[in-house]
């Protein structure tokens, strides 16, 4: 903190101060029975906590409890998963992409196709 939040503190902490001497004791000792109430019903119960612990030289997932967003969450990254899976190797061939693959695995360089006379020297060639 820098100076002026300090000041500024300071002068927050007078003013409250200052508001709290002047209630009266009657409302002072309502307010302190009201936060007594409030407090009592304050219960300090532990939440599980979920992701990964280490135990030792184990892994152990902390927490027991399943909640139905969980599963549907799970289930649609499953889904989405075997989606991808088919999509890029059980779906339709893309056939540019075999033919590239065919070029690209050839000895003959790109140019050596796209040239004119590669089909009267293939065919000189081939005698």
């Amino acid at each position: 903190m820098n100076h002026q939040d300090h000041e500024l503190a300071g002068k927050i902490v007078r003013h409250l101060n200052y508001g709290a001497d002047q209630i009266d004791p009657a409302m002072r000792e309502r307010l302190l029975a009201a936060r007594k109430e409030a407090l009592s019903h304050y219960k300090d119960k532990p939440e599980p906590a979920w992701g990964l612990a280490w135990a030792g030289h184990t892994l152990r997932v902390v927490g027991h409890r399943f909640e139905t967003h969980h599963l549907i969450a799970a289930a649609a990254l499953i889904v989405a998963l075997i989606a991808v899976v088919y999509w890029q190797n059980l779906g339709p061939s893309n056939d540019f992409a075999e033919i590239d693959l065919g070029l690209l695995t050839d000895d003959l360089p790109i140019n050596a196709y796209l040239d004119r006379g590669f089909d009267s020297w293939l065919k000189r060639s081939s005698r």
